[in-house]
């Protein structure tokens, strides 16, 4: 700051307060962020929250936007990304919210906000409303087989196990199919892909609920014949020698919308620009991890103790593309790769929201009757997202709701608006 001229004739007051005013322009200039984040005054409600992640690849932006200062860069230093041992855990931690020393948002299984909301998983069927604000990945889930199967090969084509998983089932000890979450994700793509080669998950196999970070170990000592999570786990199957891949989830549906960030509605209602601000944190982790020249930063910093807990070979071939099914398909530059930016994938379309709905009255997990759109209304925040991707500077914005009919493998076809005629044309469903 310059000294006064002895020819100045302010008073010693006024040079004072306009110096005041001088130091409080520099400041809140200091505080401004970059690409239309908050100016000091105008900022986040509060400046923190806490998000829930558990152990798997599609996690990384929450982790990123921690380890890379991104929250502290839009304003909510404070954000706590914790691990969680199960989707249940998650859950109840929601139900409990950070004032019960539960959490405020979680990444998450897409179908759990809507289930949650709609009162299905929640104890005594109480409500919560969810927010969904973002969608944090597409594709590279997998279907793992136990290595008892290995002379099969099994792939796409579920129906390789048909034979064995009914003589099983004759014998009394029916074949064990897991998945993460009952109606989540993992138990849709499982149940999606049995059925399509005429086993129905209901009756002809005994689906159970595993853990992510448990799979690998329960598959070791025989708990179950086959399961459906996220990487790491089926890359860490192989690379233990303990069973193959089947296919890649992206086989079944490519480019498939996976996880979200949900918060909880009255969190997202009392703090628009707390919310605004994590957005703004996560989407640009999103776009950095969606940066093949950080992949292998990547993978170091979310396979260490305090995220992950696993080897780094786990993680970084599969986010690369480079895929060993561990039965002697081995594919380089695979196109079904972790998507976390490209390709729209953090916008949460209502179209495929729609799917997931679709499919959870396909398994009984919603009432025939469910009022599909208005829940859809409720939950998503693709509005949201929109403000948030504004803000910082996005340009490649998606200006409808809908990415249109999606094409299953086994030539289905799903139209989001006739939703209905899609279920009726499935021969495979749940029956009260």
């Amino acid at each position: 700051m310059t000294t006064m001229s002895p020819t100045n004739r302010l008073s010693r007051r006024h040079f004072l307060r306009k110096s005041a005013a001088t130091m409080a322009l520099l400041s809140a200039a200091h505080m401004a962020l970059p690409n239309g984040a908050f100016a000091q005054g105008n900022g986040p409600e509060v400046t923190g929250a806490k998000l829930g992640f558990i152990a798997l690849t599609d996690a990384s932006p929450l982790i990123i936007a921690k380890e890379k200062g991104l929250f502290e860069k839009y304003g909510v230093p404070d954000v706590e990304v914790l691990k969680q041992a199960s989707w249940g855990a998650t859950r109840d931690n929601l139900v409990l919210g950070s004032a019960g020393s539960g959490i405020d948002g979680a990444h998450i299984l897409t179908p759990m906000p809507y289930l949650m909301t709609a009162g299905k998983i929640t104890q005594n069927n109480v409500p919560l409303p969810m927010k969904i604000v973002a969608r944090l990945n597409l594709d590279a889930q997998a279907i793992s087989i136990a290595k008892a199967y290995a002379d099969l090969k099994v792939g796409t084509d579920a129906g390789l196990l048909k034979e064995i998983f009914a003589r099983k089932k004759a014998e009394g000890a029916p074949a064990k199919v897991a998945m993460t979450f009952p109606g989540g994700t993992h138990d849709l793509w499982l149940r999606y892909w049995l059925a399509a080669s005429g086993i129905n998950p209901d009756g002809d196999v005994e689906t159970i609920v595993v853990p992510p970070p448990q799979m690998v170990a329960n598959m070791k000592v025989g708990t179950m014949d086959c399961f459906c999570v996220g990487e790491p786990w089926n890359a860490q199957l192989v690379n233990q020698g303990i069973g193959y891949t089947a296919l890649n989830t992206a086989e079944i549906w490519p480019k498939h919308p996976e996880k979200s960030l949900a918060l909880r509605a009255d969190f997202v209602d009392r703090n628009p620009k707390t919310v605004e601000a994590l957005l703004m944190a996560v989407l640009e982790a999103q776009q950095w991890c969606d940066d093949f020249a950080n992949k292998d930063e990547m993978a170091e910093i979310v396979s260490r103790r305090s995220w992950f807990n696993v080897p780094k070979a786990d993680i970084i071939g599969r986010i690369k593309g480079d895929y060993d099914y561990g039965n002697g398909k081995i594919i380089k530059d695979s196109p079904h790769f972790m998507k976390f930016w490209r390709d729209n994938a953090s916008f949460p379309f209502k179209s495929h929201d729609t799917w997931f709905l679709t499919e959870n009255i396909r398994w009984g997990k919603l009432p025939p009757d469910t009022d599909i759109k208005a829940l859809i209304g409720a939950v998503n925040g693709a509005d949201l997202w929109r403000m948030a991707a504004k803000a910082l500077g996005v340009t490649d914005v998606p200006t409808s709701d809908s990415r249109g009919p999606e094409t299953f493998f086994d030539g289905k076809v799903f139209d989001p608006q006739n939703p209905m005629t899609y279920l009726a044309s499935l021969s495979i469903k749940h029956t009260a």
